[in-house]
């Protein structure tokens, strides 16, 4: 059989690595070769489009090296038995794709990822080559994230965090149940193991960067992982009580979450279908809610409904206030951050600036619907100077009047 031209497989590669959601290229130390050394930079504006902090879209070249695998996880479109076309890159063949792209103002860095090929080691060694020959070879200032194998020895993932931006090991599934079931190459203590010796040389080269100018850097945009959602009978309690545990016990950046999508020649332990695109929504939305809103893992998983789920309708922070009205209304003029944050349909801005406002004077209905995008959904939660929602808050087809509208689109609509 022929070889495979380098835009054949970049085709192949780019497309196997869709799967993947973690490529946010946020929190990452500031580099740049504005001084006439090195090529590439963090902070340009620009295929994968991810967000900094600051909102700035950021595009990065996004593939897998090779999408041959040793293992056979039966989600996995690249597993061992699938019937997929296959291919390679070599490391320098990755350099060239990535120097390329950027000097054509296609990219701002590189999301690279791989399946296991001959061993772990031995395909963690190809992923720290391309990282190195980038960083040692062609002073690429760009952002790097690597996808890191738990099953590598320590020392080659530690390679791998000197010269990336950040790192990230999969955990997969919600359950070491559905682990073992659907992944039967995969162990979570190791996965966790290898988790917990990132954390463990972030924090130890950080402590060192502060006491020594020179001491190199490890992952300085911190590490992330992946869950499938959807691929076995976790349910949504059970998903943000394991993504708690990973904030928790490993400091993480990011948990993403990746709803299971059915695969070509699929198992017959897989599902038939993949579940609603808004369950990955709404567990998007209670993360934000734990990490932002101080909310604890308990009190999202009080938003569940009986079968352990999120309702799909709305979202959780108006699910968790329907299920705790007597937390409510809260004087918008006396509450503090924390009450506020509780309201729903008060973002953190929102909250910031009502908090603002109110320094100055009383705030009135009209006050709060100027400083929040919706006044609907805030209004039964909430008391002003001259509005109390007397038995609006306990109606009991609240959730009815605040769900949003379902629409059916129109094709051929003008």
């Amino acid at each position: 059989m022929s070889a495979r031209t380098i835009l054949q497989k970049l085709e192949i590669l780019a497309d196997a690595a869709k799967y993947d959601a973690s490529c946010a290229s946020s929190g990452t130390a500031k580099r740049n070769s504005m001084g006439g050394k090195g090529i590439g930079s963090t902070e340009g504006m620009g295929i994968c489009h991810a967000y900094a902090p600051d909102g700035r879209c950021i595009s990065l070249l996004k593939i897998l090296l090779t999408n041959h695998c040793i293992f056979d996880c039966h989600y996995c479109i690249n597993r061992k038995s699938s019937n997929v076309a296959r291919a390679r890159f070599t490391p320098q063949e990755v350099v060239d794709l990535t120097l390329a792209f950027y000097r054509r103002n296609y990219i701002e860095g590189l999301f690279l990822s791989s399946g296991i090929v001959k061993s772990s080691n031995h395909t963690m060694e190809q992923l720290v080559e391309v990282a190195r020959i980038l960083r040692e070879e062609h002073d690429f200032r760009g952002y790097i994230h690597l996808k890191t194998i738990p099953e590598a020895d320590a020392e080659i993932v530690h390679q791998a965090g000197l010269y990336a931006d950040r790192v990230s090991i999969n955990v997969e599934l919600p359950t070491d149940s559905g682990l073992t079931r659907l992944a039967p190459d995969k162990d979570a203590r190791q996965i966790e193991g290898a988790m917990g010796k990132v954390k463990s040389d972030i924090t130890e080269l950080k402590d060192a960067h502060k006491r020594f100018k020179h001491a190199p850097r490890f992952a300085p945009a911190g590490q992330s992982t992946q869950m499938i959602v959807g691929a076995d009978a976790a349910s949504d309690a059970d998903i943000v009580g394991k993504a708690s545990r990973l904030y928790d016990s490993f400091g993480l950046r990011r948990v993403y979450y990746s709803a299971f999508s059915p695969i070509p020649d699929a198992s017959a332990v897989l599902p038939l279908k993949r579940p609603p695109l808004i369950r990955e929504h709404r567990l998007y939305q209670s993360d934000w809610l734990m990490r932002f809103y101080g909310y604890k893992p308990a009190e999202v998983m009080q938003a569940t409904e009986a079968d352990g789920n999120l309702p799909l309708d709305i979202d959780p922070k108006l699910a968790w206030a329907l299920k705790f009205r007597e937390q409510f209304p809260v004087d918008v003029n006396r509450a503090s951050k924390e009450q506020l944050l509780r309201v729903p349909g008060l973002g953190v801005k929102a909250v910031g600036r009502i908090l603002a406002s109110r320094r100055h004077r009383n705030l009135r209905l009209d006050d709060v619907a100027r400083l929040t995008q919706s006044i609907t959904k805030v209004r039964p939660f909430i008391c002003t100077v001259d509005w109390r929602p007397v038995t609006l808050t306990d109606r009991a087809d609240l959730r009815s009047l605040l769900a949003p509208k379902t629409e059916q689109l129109e094709l051929f609509a003008a």
